[in-house]
């Protein structure tokens, strides 16, 4: 046997040694072993009812359920339950989950200053994005007629004194909300002369508005639109 040979066979009896040595150590059983886990299941799986731990486990309330109970609350503190206007604010409250009534009338009180003071400046890109088709055709139409004639408006707003909903209505998806507003304002017309031909420069009047908002409810748009306006007499 040559000397290669010789080597050869050291490391074989070598690595035979060393396999028995790991297989006696790793391979032996402690009775502390995990069971095999699937590994198609994503986490362990819960420990049944009647295991001796499972009382132990703290079960969460459901957010579902939590909501559920105090969904009305903000719409009965806002209105006074089993009244026609509370009934139609639940029935949008379950088409929209994210309605509140006094949130919607603090947004509706921004848009209509903007809405106001757009028409004021004759500013159309503003008033499209807060206005119906049709609306924005009626605001476009007084704001050309206005153009046409060189006249101007120069409006300040002061306030809102009121902002109520008085009626809620749903059509299909659509919901539609009807406020009463009443604001006060300094607004004059001028004409090409800077003669104030409406209004007055300096006296503050009360203007008193009702209002239609709209939004389709499915959509994942946020937004409301002014769908119709009335002057209240």
């Amino acid at each position: 046997m040559g000397s290669n040979d010789f080597v050869t066979l050291f490391f074989l009896v070598a690595a035979v040694l060393i396999f028995l040595q790991l297989r006696s150590v790793l391979g032996r059983r402690t009775g502390n072993e995990k069971p095999p886990r699937d590994l198609y299941t994503p986490g362990d799986a819960a420990p049944p009812s009647d295991a001796p731990d499972a009382g132990k486990v703290v079960t969460l309330p459901r957010r579902d359920v939590v909501e559920d109970e105090n969904r009305f609350a903000a719409i009965d503190a806002f209105s006074k339950p089993g009244t026609p206007l509370n009934d139609s604010l639940r029935e949008l409250n379950r088409a929209d989950p994210t309605f509140e009534p006094t949130q919607f009338v603090n947004g509706a009180r921004m848009a209509y200053e903007m809405i106001v003071m757009a028409f004021a400046d004759g500013d159309r890109k503003a008033l499209k994005g807060l206005l119906s088709r049709e609306v924005y055709e009626g605001f476009d139409t007084a704001i050309s007629e206005r153009e046409a004639k060189g006249e101007k408006v120069k409006a300040s707003f002061v306030g809102i004194d009121k902002a109520d909903i008085k009626h809620v209505e749903m059509k299909g998806s659509e919901a539609l909300v009807t406020l009463r507003i009443v604001s006060q304002m300094i607004s004059a017309t001028y004409d090409k002369t800077d003669k104030i031909v409406d209004g007055d420069a300096e006296q503050v009047s009360e203007v008193s508005d009702v209002w239609t908002f709209s939004r389709d409810t499915r959509s994942r748009d946020p937004n409301w639109k002014l769908v119709a306006t009335e002057s209240e007499q």
